[in-house]
């Protein structure tokens, strides 16, 4: 089989890590150019040590040059930041090179939803039109034929398989839904900031960005998709002392007449098709040691009767199911490969 050429965009960031580790061992997607303003000039394994004796180890990393790496490249992999990605994106598409976006810049489709959540001006608000939002359980056709993939954040990947088959069945009422996430401390990125510290977050668990987290609109995007109609929802983020993983609770209401079997049931036919989403056995709840590591998303539920409510628990690994791990997946969808291909990982625990 015909190796695939990828480029990625941001080597050193914690998506950019993670992208080096799982594109090392796939059998298709071969990592030809990595890039770095700031490390330009030196090797991958200089600033990841854990790449000794790779191949990947001795890629030398290069300031980004969409027309060189239009060259060199099937696919480019943009993991830089909100603002970033938008112009860098416009420059691949001009040469005609197929885009997966790690940023924010193009997962939501409307600009002024985009400029007020993310308060900055949209330099390219014609390729939202073009951009396909990147989860594979929902959009894989489109993927397929997609040439701008809008990778999806890590908590709305979690939030969104977890609540989509309930809402596009009609199970649960859409108003009044609270998801109450929490994430490991990679999700906060690489960069030096203080609240990411060691000994700010060790021995410690906050509550952060209630009412006003970015990912709030691309939730609440993709499940009014779901249920046919608009969804206002309360999101709220929590930071965990532990590297990586997220864990979401949510809670909505049960519609009258729908009983807790009948849902689980439709979970479990729905995600049938589907390699990494595992619905759970009923009694059993996600833990993040489960999916460390993994594409898998393992989702479960439970009926309080005495207060009507349907609460789901989902757990995901943000760096790989909620990052870079997706957007292999989506460059697998792009290809013609197999969804799974280079991705059936098993955890890391303990």
């Amino acid at each position: 089989m015909a190796q695939i050429r990828a480029g990625l965009v941001g080597v050193t960031g914690y998506t950019g890590m993670e992208l080096v580790r799982l594109l090392e061992n796939h059998p298709v997607i071969n990592l030809v150019a990595v890039t770095s303003r700031s490390d330009a000039g030196k090797k991958v394994r200089d600033i990841y040590p854990f790449m000794q004796g790779f191949p990947t180890g001795d890629l030398v990393i290069t300031v980004p040059d969409a027309a060189a790496l239009a060259k060199a490249c099937d696919v480019v992999f943009l993991a830089v930041p909100h603002g970033v990605a938008m112009e860098m994106a416009a420059a691949f598409r001009a040469e005609g090179v197929a885009i997966i976006d790690l940023s924010a810049d193009f997962r939501l489709r409307d600009v002024a939803v985009f400029q007020e959540w993310y308060k900055t001006e949209h330099a390219e608000p014609g390729l939202l039109q073009e951009a396909v939002y990147g989860l594979p359980e929902l959009y894989a056709d489109k993927i397929a034929t997609a040439g701008l993939v809008a990778n999806p954040g890590c908590y709305p990947t979690a939030s969104i398989l977890a609540l989509a088959p309930a809402l596009k069945n009609g199970f649960i009422d859409p108003d009044g839904i609270v998801i109450d996430a929490k994430s490991g401390t990679t999700g906060a990125g690489r960069k030096a900031v203080v609240g990411s510290l060691y000994c700010e977050v060790a021995d410690s668990f906050k509550a952060y960005n209630l009412t006003k987290h970015r990912h709030t609109p691309e939730i609440e995007q993709e499940l009014s998709l779901a249920a046919g109609k608009a969804v206002t929802l309360s999101f709220n983020a929590h930071l965990l002392p532990v590297n990586r993983g997220i864990l979401a609770t949510i809670y909505t209401q049960l519609k009258g007449g729908v009983s807790f079997d009948a849902v689980y049931d439709a979970y479990v036919a729905a995600y049938e098709p589907h390699p990494f989403v595992r619905v759970l056995p009923k009694g059993a709840l996600p833990e993040l040691r489960n999916v460390r590591g993994t594409m898998f998303c393992d989702i479960a539920m439970a009926h309080d009767p005495r207060t009507g409510r349907l609460i789901f628990v989902s757990a995901i690994d943000n760096m790989c199911r909620g990052a870079s791990g997706q957007a292999i997946a989506n460059a697998n969808l792009m290809h013609g490969l197999p969804l799974e291909t280079g991705l059936m990982l098993a955890p890391m625990v303990p």
